[in-house]
């Protein structure tokens, strides 16, 4: 069948849309890429292809540096190559100060284009108030220059029509569109209306939907626009939702694209040979919201998704390999920067860590008291997968204070950690498990076992299984880094609204009696 070439600059790249009824021909039964595509978190995707490239932003709420940028050059192996922004704001919230935290908040829901001779990413945030864009034309070592207006503008999609204009949709049940001035600088007054009513409308509507109609993602092809979203009907599942029109600005007519398993939110993506696929995700517990990729077929003007409305274990891509080094990785500590695959919790205190006092560690210090984990500043985060992982690091705990606490945790609102406690002059291994009921307690912490060990390096270890689920988490601890020794309760690790993200590995210091104490973390360790 023929292609035809679509040159809208909003779609980041010259997409080879299939004539309708045209058979595609990305499903493989044997070897090649296995759903999901990252099991990790990487929720709420953005994606393009640029040449030969294809390039995708995500969701990171409170983390810093925010709002990732990975590539591939096949849509089965990804690795991060860059971060929109290191702050938005420097306020208690996100600063872990005064006891007010960012959690479950922060950046949400980014959109990547490309228009002329820039990469475009905007993202919004509801601690700030603020809608953010982001333009460089490096996209992977540029330097990205910063644009921001007030109201936070919801889950939206931007829209870069060929006579310059720049449009943004976005909402929750019903949308709105509205003009966005060409610098950047704001909403063009009196340029806002309503779009759609009631987006969830294929679905039963308003009032047969927990959740209606958000994750707005919009795509130009052969002169029509196809918007994506989710909703979600009571007593169902998340499902895609697509609205489809001659015009941007309507009348829509809309049709639910995929109910399976709970893959939903995103858009459509092309290979260069002219294959279509659509990125979405699943909620898959504590691990979080995990990628797939879902096979597009086009009839009669609409992409039909999956195959016989399933999405498909394999698909006629590359092989999918594993995950280090590209979204996880070991580090033993010895360059002078921060490798990508980390995020700080919050803002990070710049002044407190360091990768060049002692060279081959990262030293964690301390300029306060804390009393939770989860309020603890400079704690250096990575993601968590699946089906099986686990994490290790070797601690120095020579320089803690009485009360200093630093190891290994699993972050999340009912998190878990192993860690050295100094008390009395002596250290002490412990575990604390937040059981459900505990970690709703604000500030109370559970602390589970203790074991007195002599001298002063420590290696710790937490285990994750999250096949089919399980969720669980067992922590170990080693005097020597080869014997090991389960110690505590199985932590029940579970996804929770508050945090909003999937379980992470977290490398942490701090104090609860006296600050001014270090931790040096020679290297970590992560493996399936």
């Amino acid at each position: 069948m023929k292609n035809k070439i679509l040159t809208a600059s909003f779609l980041a790249v010259t997409f080879l849309a299939a004539c309708s009824g045209s058979k595609n021909d990305a499903v493989k039964t044997e070897s090649g890429c296995t759903n999901p595509v990252i099991w990790a978190d990487v929720p709420d995707m953005s994606m393009i292809r640029h040449g030969d490239n294809y390039y995708m932003t995500s969701t990171t709420m409170h983390l810093s540096p925010g709002v990732p940028v990975m590539k591939s050059k096949d849509l089965s192996n990804w690795g991060i190559v860059s971060y929109c922004y290191d702050t938005l704001a420097t306020i208690d919230q996100t600063t872990l100060t005064n006891g007010k935290n960012t959690y479950g908040k922060g950046s949400w829901a980014s959109c990547i284009r490309f228009v002329k001779d820039k990469f475009v990413v905007s993202t919004f945030d509801q601690v700030t108030g603020k809608t953010y864009f982001f333009t460089t034309k490096d996209i992977e070592k540029g330097k990205w220059e910063r644009y921001e207006f007030a109201p936070s503008l919801h889950d939206h999609t931007v829209v870069f029509e060929d006579d310059g204009k720049v449009y943004m949709i976005n909402g929750n049940g019903k949308l709105f569109i509205q003009e966005i001035a060409p610098d950047f600088s704001g909403v063009v007054p009196g340029t806002q209306k309503v779009l759609i009513e009631d987006v969830g409308l294929p679905a039963g509507g308003h009032d047969s939907l927990m959740l209606n109609g958000e994750g707005s993602q919009m795509f130009k092809i052969d002169g029509k626009y196809y918007l994506f979203n989710i909703c979600w009907p009571k007593g169902g599942m998340r499902t895609v939702l697509c609205h489809r029109a001659d015009n941007l600005f309507g009348h829509y007519e809309g049709k639910i694209l995929l109910q399976d398993q709970g893959v939903a939110q995103g858009g459509l993506v092309n290979t260069p040979d002219g294959r279509w696929f659509a990125y979405l995700f699943g909620d898959r517990g504590a691990v979080g919201r995990i990628p797939y990729l879902v096979p597009v077929e086009w009839k009669d003007g609409w992409p039909v998704l999956g195959v016989d409305g399933k999405v498909p274990e394999k698909l006629n891509l590359p092989e999918n390999k594993s995950l280090i080094p590209g979204i996880v990785d070991n580090d033993d500590f010895s360059s002078n920067k921060i490798k990508l695959v980390w995020q700080w919790n919050h803002n990070p205190e710049n002044s407190l860590w360091s990768l060049q006092e002692r060279e081959g560690f990262l030293r964690l210090k301390t300029d306060r008291i804390d009393t939770l984990f989860t309020q603890s500043r400079n704690m250096l985060t990575q993601r968590t997968f699946g089906p099986q992982c686990s994490g290790s690091i070797c601690l120095d705990a020579s320089a803690l204070k009485d009360g200093d606490i630093a190891g290994l945790g699993l972050l999340a609102g009912q998190f878990g950690y192993i860690a050295v406690k100094k008390e009395n002059g002596k250290n002490k291994v412990i575990v604390v498990n937040n059981q459900p009921a505990e970690s709703e307690k604000i500030g109370f912490q559970h602390e589970d076992a203790t074991v007195d060990f002599e001298g002063n390096t420590v290696y710790l270890k937490a285990d994750c299984d999250f096949k089919d689920r399980t969720d669980k988490a067992n922590f170990f601890y080693s005097t020597d880094g080869n014997n090991w020794t389960k110690l505590g309760s199985t932590l029940q690790m579970v996804y929770r609204l508050d945090h909003f993200m999937g379980q992470r590995f977290a490398l942490f210091n701090y104090s609860t009696l006296e600050a001014g104490g270090y931790a040096d973390f020679d290297w970590f360790k992560i493996s399936e």
